[in-house]
């Protein structure tokens, strides 16, 4: 037979909300868009210093933004992490200046994590890549 100590424990433990059983999420995600270069450059890097890391990129047209640049960052809520992630984005409708300044910020230490083929504002076709660069 059950106790009214045992009772109370059950219903008590039946009561509590769902979200509290439930582990803490795995990872967590930031997703930015923008149509400038730019712009997302300064927004991966502030999401950089709040812990995340790049994830994925896309390119295309989106709801509401028009042609825009989509990055999804990522994080580890439990993961602790003293290596602080820059990101540089590149530009151009020319490879040969892609090359160019590929092998420069190669020389800076970027290593590239990303890389797209899409329109710019102007309608002419661009690639956009992006690096990382792991610090202290």
């Amino acid at each position: 037979m059950f106790t009214k100590l045992a009772v109370s424990l059950i219903a008590a433990a039946l009561a509590l909300p769902l979200a509290a059983q439930q582990p803490a999420p795995r990872f967590e995600y930031r997703v930015l868009a923008t149509s400038k270069t730019s712009a997302m450059e300064k927004e991966m890097n502030e999401a950089a210093d709040a812990g995340y890391r790049f994830g994925g990129v896309m390119g295309g047209d989106t709801a509401i933004g028009g042609k825009e640049v989509v990055v999804v960052m990522i994080k580890d809520p439990r993961a602790k992490s003293d290596v602080k992630r820059v990101y540089k984005l590149l530009a151009t409708s020319r490879t040969s200046t892609m090359q160019k300044e590929l092998d420069e910020a190669g020389e800076q230490g970027f290593e590239l994590c990303g890389v797209l083929v899409g329109k710019s504002a102007f309608g002419c076709a661009e690639v956009i890549s992006i690096l990382k660069k792991n610090g202290k």
